[in-house]
């Protein structure tokens, strides 16, 4: 059976705030670990039935970015949900919250 590993690498200010996030896959191209500015992990927690999550970004990532990156989170959410159940109406329901969010996030700049 093949295996791959997914590593993430943060290092932390004095205050353990995330100054910068790295990460590497063993299946990824490069050979080297990349930098982000933000990651989201969630996990489903099959005996309690509910999900983990960890949340991290960076202490120079701008708002505006942050917000894009929850944006297209949850717009992925739409496409896992419709790749893994076939539920068009909640894929859909999904996608109509983003172009919400989206129309926020776009009056909020002017």
């Amino acid at each position: 059976m093949k295996k791959s590993t997914i590593n993430f690498s943060i290092e932390l200010d004095s205050n353990n705030v995330p100054e910068r996030i790295f990460w590497d896959a063993t299946d990824k191209p490069a050979g080297t670990p990349s930098e982000t500015k933000s990651i989201s992990v969630s996990l489903w927690d099959d005996r309690q039935k509910n999900t983990m999550r960890i949340d991290l970004w960076t202490k120079d990532m701008p708002v505006d970015e942050m917000k894009r990156f929850y944006i297209e989170c949850v717009g992925g959410i739409a496409q896992s949900v419709l790749s893994a159940t076939g539920d068009e109406q909640m894929a859909s329901e999904i996608n109509s919250l983003c172009d919400r969010l989206v129309a926020i996030v776009k009056q909020e700049k002017k």
